[in-house]
């Protein structure tokens, strides 16, 4: 197929998709089997994280995307731009002026998988038991206005706020508020292993070998009931050691959808390739990549020692060596597009300067070359990682102000380590729960964040977070959310770095690609089918 641009609703005012055709072999799932997505996402239950996917424990954008196909929530994030919408529910709204009481009407005849009918007691057991639970991911914590939760009959849920929370109806779309079935979900106890159950557009059925998921059948749920149209009868997502290998899946024709993470040689190979047998389709995105502190940490407790690297990192030269225009670069933990972003680290630091790094850490007196060690994840955000932190390294140690060396590992111990405390400094990065700033702030700075940060700033916990949160009008809260990137941008609990576009290559008979990541880089597998492309 010849190069093509598609114009979707855009989200945020954003989604552009744009497709270019790259060569393959015929093949894949075809015949009316089910469609193959391939990922480098890697799911692994160990004795430190038992349980993967109870919707109380997970938190990070692969088993949200198992999650977000078997679970079903009160609302969803709507297909293209706009506010949640109900899902689960028939009908939601803030019954009071102050956005502190919110109801939900359950659809009727609301069935889990297994044909049990759900009741408005089992959300509220669901939703209780997350928050109860206190899972050390820190996803309970999306629930964290919650003051109490009232039933009235069967169909009726009310959530009494201890606060007003404008983006609480975000909150009720995310998968730590799925609805799960008692039978299978003790109250007191996370749910150990693969299995999954709820009421969400399809069943699962997990291949496991020595702890990890391999492979994930997805199978229409005959009992699903919701706004979602599902558009195939079974996907399989299959996991990969790495985007080489999930590329030669892709080739050989033994998957028809490669999804993240794709490496930028792919990318790039695919972008400007003029056969017809696989799309690549390329839409803004809301993932960011950032550097988090231990601000305990004796290397870097002295805020002059982030407040210097935060001075000497390009990220123009890091993006550009690295990624190229697959990603740009990142000024605040809020990216652009979002309303509410500012360039705080850029107003503050302006150009790389080593000179401006020095003052700092002369005035604090700080003995260098600081001797530094930067953690990374050798397999949970791509293979660029390493290429990302040995160019960080370079730029810090070629400052002569650092003496910095880098340390990969699997995120099967990476995360639990970093939740540890073990690491001073580390690299994350973060795809949205959903698009709002308060999703780029209350995560990393509100009181049990996912970090486990030690980093607790009384101003912006207790006054600007809830003040913006006070906005039904994202507009309005502009100011207060300023505020808090300018303190962020002082203090430097965490240096953000750039952030990044989205990428889908599919085999061309296969449809829906434009729609299966949302801005939030939710995999929608009820959007594939099978036809003719364009």
């Amino acid at each position: 197929m010849n190069r093509k641009t598609l114009v979707l609703p855009a989200v945020i005012g954003l989604l552009v998709p744009v497709l270019a055709a790259c060569g393959g072999s015929d093949g894949g799932s075809g015949g009316g089997d089910g469609i193959v997505v391939g990922t480098t996402d890697r799911f692994t239950a160990s004795q430190e994280a038992p349980a993967p996917l109870d919707p109380a424990y997970a938190y990070d954008v692969g088993t949200w995307n198992i999650l977000r196909q078997t679970v079903q929530t009160l609302m969803i994030q709507p297909r293209g731009e706009g506010e949640p919408v109900p899902e689960a529910a028939e009908s939601c709204r803030f019954t009071d002026t102050g956005n502190e009481r919110y109801a939900c009407t359950l659809r009727k005849d609301l069935q889990f998988a297994n044909g049990d009918a759900i009741t408005a007691e089992d959300v509220k057991y669901s939703i209780d038991r997350a928050r109860s639970l206190k899972a050390d991911s820190g996803v309970f914590a999306l629930l964290s206005t919650i003051d109490t939760v009232e039933t009235k009959g069967d169909r009726e849920v009310i959530f009494h706020l201890k606060t007003a929370d404008a983006t609480f109806p975000y909150k009720l779309s995310t998968p730590v508020a799925g609805i799960v079935n008692p039978d299978d979900y003790q109250r007191g106890k996370l749910r150990d292993g693969f299995d999954v159950d709820g009421s969400g557009p399809y069943t699962m059925s997990a291949d496991v070998k020595n702890d990890e998921l391999v492979d994930a059948v997805f199978t229409k749920n005959p009992h699903y009931t919701g706004t979602l149209k599902v558009n195939n009868d079974k996907v399989e997502l299959r996991s990969f050691e790495d985007a080489d290998a999930m590329g030669t899946a892709l080739n050989d024709g033994d998957i028809d959808v490669m999804s993240r993470t794709m490496s930028p040689e792919q990318i790039e190979k695919l972008s400007l390739s003029s056969d017809d047998d696989v799309d690549l389709v390329e839409m803004p995105g809301l993932e960011i990549r950032y550097l988090a502190f231990n601000t305990d940490a004796a290397t870097v407790k002295t805020k002059a020692v982030r407040q210097a690297m935060a001075q000497i990192v390009n990220r123009s030269e890091l993006v550009s060596k690295v990624y190229g225009s697959e990603a740009e670069p990142l000024y605040s933990l809020v990216p652009a597009s979002i309303t509410g972003h500012s360039n705080a680290f850029f107003n503050k630091y302006g150009d790389p300067s080593k000179a401006k790094a020095q003052a700092l850490l002369t005035k604090a007196n700080i003995t260098t070359p600081v001797k530094l060690t930067l953690h990374y994840t050798t397999d949970h955000y791509g293979a660029a990682t390493k290429n990302e932190f040995e160019q960080l390294q370079k730029q810090l140690n070629d400052s002569g102000l650092f003496d910095v060396s880098i340390k990969g590992a699997p995120w099967a111990t990476f995360r639990p380590a970093e939740q540890k405390g073990e690491y001073d400094v580390y690299g994350m990065g973060w795809f949205p729960d959903f698009p709002d700033a308060d999703n780029y702030i209350a995560p990393f700075l509100d009181k049990d964040n996912f970090l486990g940060s030690p980093y607790a700033n009384s101003e912006i916990r207790n006054t600007l977070i809830p003040e913006s949160r006070r906005e039904a009008d994202r507009l309005s809260a502009t100011s207060s959310l300023t505020n808090i990137q300018d303190i962020v941008a002082n203090d430097v609990p965490v240096l953000p770095l750039w952030q990044g576009k989205q990428y889908v290559a599919a085999r061309d008979d296969v449809t829906g690609t434009a729609y299966v990541l949302n801005s939030s880089s939710t995999l929608q597998l009820w959007e594939l089918s099978r036809g003719v492309s364009g």
